[in-house]
């Protein structure tokens, strides 16, 4: 269950923290409405591989849709494997 809390809790920030773990955000609301989330660090580098990683892909399937894709053949002559 997420753990939700109003902004004004803040005024205990160490409180706050302390539920904050891998896995378990922290999500403030103002005026009773979601406004922020408190993520822990690995939880957010995590976040912004995985965004990375889907932003080469869309990379990758536009280069292939516009320039044509490479056999399988191709992709190993040109890492340098030898195809037996």
């Amino acid at each position: 269950m997420p753990n939700i809390k109003p902004i004004s809790d803040l005024r205990n920030y160490s409180e706050v923290l302390h539920d904050v773990a891998v896995g378990t955000p922290v999500f403030l609301t103002k005026n009773g409405r979601g406004k922020y989330a408190i993520l822990d660090m690995q939880d957010y580098e995590k976040t912004q591989a995985t965004l990375k990683l889907m932003d080469e892909l869309a990379k990758g399937r536009e280069s292939g849709e516009k320039e044509g894709w490479l056999t399988l053949e191709a992709v190993e002559e040109s890492l340098g494997l030898a195809h037996e």
